[in-house]
């Protein structure tokens, strides 16, 4: 029922800023206990947790903190992640996905989309 889709550029250049966009269906973006996550995972290595917004806020992981900026337009039923001064150990699969308040658990996941970062 709950559907999310990324988007957004799948090649940038060293020093640009990355800009993706969820896009979720069949849910509110608003309801409570619930967050919505940006997860990345590079080639050959495993999924790391970028940050999430929720009611309550947005919250980042501390690696990243100083280039992340998540936001989201409830009237559009999106969020959107924005991650400065890219550099090639940015390329990764980028994944966003629901997350449920109190809890390390994702139920539902976009279908990733791969960003490159190549001079």
């Amino acid at each position: 029922q709950v559907q999310l889709q990324e988007s957004g550029p799948d090649l940038l250049k060293p020093s640009q800023t990355l800009s993706l966009t969820c896009t979720v269906s069949g849910g509110s973006i608003a309801t409570s206990y619930l967050y919505w996550s940006w997860i990345r995972q590079p080639p050959g290595k495993g999924l790391e947790w970028m940050g999430a917004i929720a009611n309550s806020g947005t919250y980042y992981s501390p690696s990243l903190k100083s280039r992340t900026s998540i936001s989201r337009d409830t009237s559009k039923n999106q969020f959107t992640l924005q991650l400065s001064s890219v550099t090639p150990e940015d390329t990764a699969m980028y994944y966003c996905a629901r997350g449920i308040v109190n809890s390390d658990e994702h139920d539902y996941w976009g279908q990733g989309t791969q960003v490159t970062v190549s001079s």
